[in-house]
């Protein structure tokens, strides 16, 4: 235990959380996109009470943990030489260097082609390009899904694109939807669940039940494409 971080093990599993007293009545425990467990509990609270409050909720906190860890991406580092397999749309392409004095990309029969006038700047003008694609398609989906939402009166979202490290997308109160551009990579099917799922969330800010509800209503097949997403991006 280092200052304010315990541990709990419940079964295999070890919960590691952050504890934290203040001025309330109920002991509330939080999971973090990261993981990360954090737990408020009123004043004077004994350890041995919360550890076994933590013990009865193990079983929903390892299923959050799971949820988030699930939904990270993972992509492992490119060197951006030729021959490299790189992903679009859930398809792989061997990469492929050519010097131009015009700068560009184009797939061709399994090949993704950069043109640059300068090798080193290889992966600037693949990313632009993913970036570039990436917005035209996630605006395709979002138009495509969004009248599933009619009945529930969603304002049309405005959607942004910014790298993250350890999400596919997310949502803000106000309504805007901002989406990792590493997401281009997925099959369009994740992509789709991704967005529903996003949009699911602008009627329920939780994953409760009603959550899951609606986006098995949304989406049937949507652990499919969840599970497609998990080992895709690789």
């Amino acid at each position: 235990m280092v200052d304010n971080i315990h541990i709990v093990q419940f079964g295999s599993a070890i919960i590691e959380y952050e504890l934290d007293f203040q001025d309330r009545k109920n002991l509330t425990i939080k999971v973090y996109p990261d993981c990360t467990v954090k737990i408020i509990a009123p004043y004077d609270s004994p350890l041995e009470k919360i550890e076994k409050h933590i013990k009865k909720k193990a079983p929903w906190i390892i299923k959050q943990q799971r949820e988030f860890l699930s939904y990270q991406p993972f992509t492992p580092e490119r060197l951006y030489v030729n021959g490299e397999t790189h992903l679009y749309l859930g398809r792989q392409y061997k990469l492929r260097i050519e010097k131009n004095n015009k700068n560009g990309v184009k797939l061709y029969r399994g090949r993704i082609t950069v043109h640059c006038k300068e090798e080193n700047k290889v992966k600037e003008i693949l990313n632009k390009w993913y970036r570039e694609k990436a917005f035209i398609h996630f605006e395709e989906v979002l138009n495509k899904v969004l009248p599933l939402f009619k009945k529930y009166e969603i304002t049309r979202p405005e959607l942004h694109i910014r790298s993250m490290e350890k999400r596919w997308g997310s949502c803000t109160p106000g309504g805007k939807i901002i989406l990792n551009p590493e997401l281009i990579k997925a099959p369009k099917g994740s992509i789709e669940y991704v967005i529903i799922h996003e949009l699911c969330h602008l009627v329920h800010h939780n994953h409760t039940k009603n959550f899951y509800d609606l986006q098995e209503f949304m989406m049937p097949d949507w652990k499919k494409w969840k599970e497609k997403l998990e080992h895709s991006i690789s």
